[in-house]
């Protein structure tokens, strides 16, 4: 009986390939690794060397993979950004300047994506190892590519993803008379001049959506031998974990794979009345 309840508990457990976003991202997600490693999963994430936050612990099976830029370039980069994101002006202002950081940005996220697909021993090891599912930030796509290339099931991990590809990929409602757009600053009870504002605030996001995401439809496509979008990606995921709640964010429609867990958090912490 000893040894059969063993054996049942081990096949409980599941086998957990991880390819997360670094940053605040990384910190929501490490919270969730950290609680199925504590309940017997083997979780194992792939990162690149140079990073913000992701770091090896005992927990976590990490493996680390090189990338074409240094320590220094990459802080830079994102301090840059974060700089950025605080700075006002109208819109066309705030348009050109989310262009330009997402510019800068994706060229670094795409460099660490292609270093990964084209790491040959890095993707022999993950094709041995056999893994159950994989766990990932769908903002960078590069684990969902694998994913597919594994032929496993995907669970995605985010807050929101620009240019509503979480809506497209998901098939689930988006109207621009109900869900406001970004940089509206306008709510979910509109008129219909705001209404017709929130609609053409929404054009400019499919220039910056092909710009960012077009790349790594061809890198897909390519490590894939097959064509692809990261839309048909991303409509791959089975399961979308939202860190959204209804405190911070307007309510919006969902489809039966969505599910919240909560809003935007880095740690639990004890708050003050």
């Amino acid at each position: 009986l000893v040894l059969l309840s063993s054996i049942l508990s081990l096949a409980a457990c599941g086998k957990l390939l991880v390819v997360p976003l670094d940053g605040s991202h990384w910190l929501s997600m490490r919270e969730v690794l950290d609680r199925l490693s504590q309940k017997g999963h083997e979780v194992v994430v792939v990162a690149p060397e140079i990073n913000l936050h992701i770091k090896p612990t005992k927990n976590l099976i990490m493996k680390m993979y090189p990338v074409p830029f240094t320590q220094e370039e990459l802080d830079h980069t994102f301090w840059r950004t974060s700089q950025e994101v605080f700075e006002e002006g109208t819109f066309l202002e705030r348009f050109l300047k989310t262009y330009e950081r997402m510019k800068n940005v994706s060229a670094t996220l795409l460099s660490t994506c292609t270093y990964l697909l084209h790491n040959k021993e890095l993707i022999r090891y993950l094709e041995e190892s056999k893994f159950d599912a994989v766990f990932t930030d769908p903002i960078l796509p590069c684990g969902q590519i694998v994913a597919e290339y594994l032929s496993v099931p995907s669970v995605v991990f985010l807050q929101q993803i620009p240019c509503g590809l979480d809506f497209e990929a998901t098939q689930c409602p988006n109207p621009p008379s109900y869900v406001p757009r970004l940089f509206t600053d306008l709510t979910d009870r509109m008129d219909f001049l705001q209404r017709v504002k929130n609609l053409l605030f929404d054009l400019p996001n499919f220039l910056l959506c092909d710009f960012v995401f077009q790349p790594y439809a061809q890198l897909a496509s390519e490590f894939l031998q097959r064509k692809v979008t990261v839309t048909g990606l991303l409509s791959q995921a089975s399961i979308w974990l939202l860190k959204i709640d209804f405190v911070l964010h307007f309510p919006r429609p969902l489809m039966p794979n969505m599910i919240f867990i909560g809003g935007v958090n880095c740690a639990p912490k004890k708050l003050s009345q």
